[in-house]
């Protein structure tokens, strides 16, 4: 049975620990691929500062690359808020003989009593939780911790660092830092 990881997110903008943590956890739990997908409106925090079609472009141009990086973009074509529970519910129904496991920070492993409907999507996947720095993974829930090598960046500092007109080279591939100056993303030009 195929072995696919799911790593969600706004990606506002994509960056280079997000594709540390699916390359990581790939390798980590012999997954066949990971699936990028990016939410049109995460029900969890505010909404992007960007176009759900310009941050789905700058995760494929992100994830290219890598032969076991693939994007889906069934939570932007649905549109509204993206509940996990109904993205993971279609996933198995399109892929009946695929394992999935559900890649998410330790941020968000603190956070899972509050996910919609979570004792169902308990059933459907196998989540799998990265250390963040200042988080505990510690939860009631059965969750498969895999330890990465420990990268600080986040889609917030990089904004700020293009807001301050600081440099983000090395946070984000080159391919995506030149769709965003391209399309004047982020007041970056």
């Amino acid at each position: 049975m195929k072995k696919i990881g799911i790593l969600g997110g706004t990606f506002d903008p994509p960056h280079l620990g997000h594709l540390i943590i699916g390359e990581q956890v790939r390798l980590a739990l012999a997954l066949d691929e990971i699936w990028f997908i990016p939410t049109h409106t995460p029900p969890h925090k505010q909404g992007a500062m960007v176009t759900a079609r310009d941050r789905l472009r700058m995760v494929e141009l992100a994830t290219e690359d890598n032969p076991f990086f693939k994007v889906d973009a069934i939570e932007i074509n649905r549109s509204g808020k993206s509940y996990s529970i109904d993205t993971v519910k279609a996933l198995r129904k399109q892929n009946p003989t695929v394992d999935f496991y559900f890649i998410i920070g330790a941020d968000m492993v603190e956070y899972l009593p509050k996910w919609h409907q979570i004792e169902t999507l308990m059933e459907l996947v196998t989540f799998v939780s990265v250390k963040r720095p200042g988080y505990k993974v510690e939860t009631n829930y059965p969750v498969v911790h895999v330890e990465i090598p420990s990268i600080d960046i986040s889609s917030s500092h990089i904004r700020n660092q293009i807001k301050r007109q600081q440099s983000v080279k090395y946070l984000i591939p080159e391919k995506v830092y030149a769709y965003m100056k391209e399309k004047n993303l982020y007041g970056n030009n």
